[in-house]
């Protein structure tokens, strides 16, 4: 069975940075594309930033040159460094990431999503 886990969510003031992780464990033989999306209350989910597993990213606009997007292949752990962040960053954060298992099977999988909030 595979897992995703995130954590580095919390409150934060303005213009302050927070760093969140996601881990893929269990019955994992690759991890392919991986993902961060966010939904604030009465929105839909959106993508924050993406990045392939040679390191290739891409990022919503709105976050461009505040946010980074990175991973650790021997780890399974992908990361987004959140700097200079603003009241609307505000979000429940979730990462997805498609991913092989032991038995060949690929499938998109989605962690249980963690909360940031950014104070004006």
């Amino acid at each position: 069975q595979v897992q995703l886990v995130e954590s580095g969510g919390g409150l934060v003031q303005a213009g302050g940075s927070l760093r969140l992780s996601c881990a893929a464990s269990g019955s994992v033989l690759r991890v392919n594309t991986m993902g961060w999306y966010r939904q604030a209350p009465g929105n839909q989910r959106r993508l924050v930033a993406a990045i392939i597993s040679g390191g290739s990213t891409n990022y919503a606009d709105s976050v461009k040159g505040r946010f980074i997007i990175s991973r650790d292949n021997a780890k399974n752990t992908m990361y987004l460094q959140m700097n200079s962040l603003k009241p609307e960053d505000t979000a429940v954060y979730y990462c997805n990431a498609d991913i092989i298992d032991y038995n060949k099977r690929s499938g998109a999988y989605w962690g249980q999503g963690t909360q940031v909030t950014v104070s004006s």
